[in-house]
């Protein structure tokens, strides 16, 4: 009995140590854990956006247009011109006009840089021509346009005719305030109506360019039924102060249909104006 006591208590004893040799894999030396690094992404700048101040708009019923005036003359001189003139039509030296109106300016409400214009005057037209004889008497249909080395003629000659015109202007100022500080355009158009049309000739000459009466003798011719009656012109006109430059073109021919060549006045020039 002790004998067998004595096996189980040694059989006991090497179960013990064989078991405390095994290695435990909790405790185990041999393995070793690393620890995974995490970087943090840096914090982001933050971004200042520009704080946009609207512009406070305007209030145009406060503008003070007292110093603006309410009429004004408009003077206008420069060149004019005829298009589609036939060789016949010799022109010649420096064509001109000269334009006299006077006006009325109505700003819009809602903004005075813009205006409306509108008046009355007189437009004249000066063609020049040389070596041409022009004959409005004439009793013909058509007005005649003769070359020098055929006919009797002028040594100088020029065409003018008068109209009655009614303009009428959109403006623009960038300082209604005060316009004579100011850029300013308008677009417009002129109705007109005839009132009277002659020529005017200086040293009547043979074909051969001899004098008959000496260079200071001058002849006028009036009659105005050749030539159109009615004129339509649409302008143009940019400046500052009082001061710019203007365009214009009739849609109207100078000549009534049938009369003669189907010519269009244009013109440039300055315009003297309070607006």
């Amino acid at each position: 009995m002790k004998k067998t006591l004595l096996v189980l208590v040694c059989i006991t004893f090497t179960v013990l140590g064989m078991a405390q040799t095994k290695s435990d894999p909790k405790k185990d030396s041999t393995k070793t854990t690393t620890k995974k690094e995490v970087v943090k992404p840096a914090p982001k700048k933050a971004v200042v956006k520009p704080v946009v101040v609207a512009e406070p708009k305007k209030d145009w019923t406060k503008v003070d247009l007292s110093k603006r005036p309410a009429d004004h003359f408009m003077m206008q001189y420069g060149y004019d011109g005829w298009t589609n003139r036939p060789d016949s039509v010799h022109t010649a030296g420096f064509s001109r006009h000269f334009n006299f109106y006077f006006m009325l300016d109505k700003p819009i409400k809602g903004n005075p840089k813009f205006s409306l214009a509108f008046g009355a005057g007189l437009g004249t037209s000066n063609i020049f021509f040389s070596g041409t004889r022009i004959d409005v008497k004439s009793i013909g249909n058509t007005l005649p346009f003769t070359k020098a080395d055929s006919s009797d003629h002028f040594h100088k000659l020029k065409i003018t005719t008068i109209y009655v015109q009614a303009p009428v202007e959109i403006r623009y100022f960038s300082n209604p305030e005060n316009p004579d500080k100011s850029w300013k355009a308008a677009f417009g158009m002129k109705l007109g109506t005839l009132i009277n049309a002659y020529t005017k000739g200086k040293d009547y000459q043979n074909k051969n360019g001899a004098s008959y009466y000496g260079p200071s003798y001058i002849q006028k011719e009036y009659d105005n039924k050749f030539f159109n009656t009615t004129s339509v012109d649409f302008t143009l006109r940019v400046g500052y102060g009082i001061v710019s430059l203007d365009g214009g073109f009739a849609a109207t021919p100078v000549l009534k249909t049938g009369a003669g060549p189907a010519m269009n006045k244009f013109s440039i020039g300055l315009t003297i104006s309070g607006l």
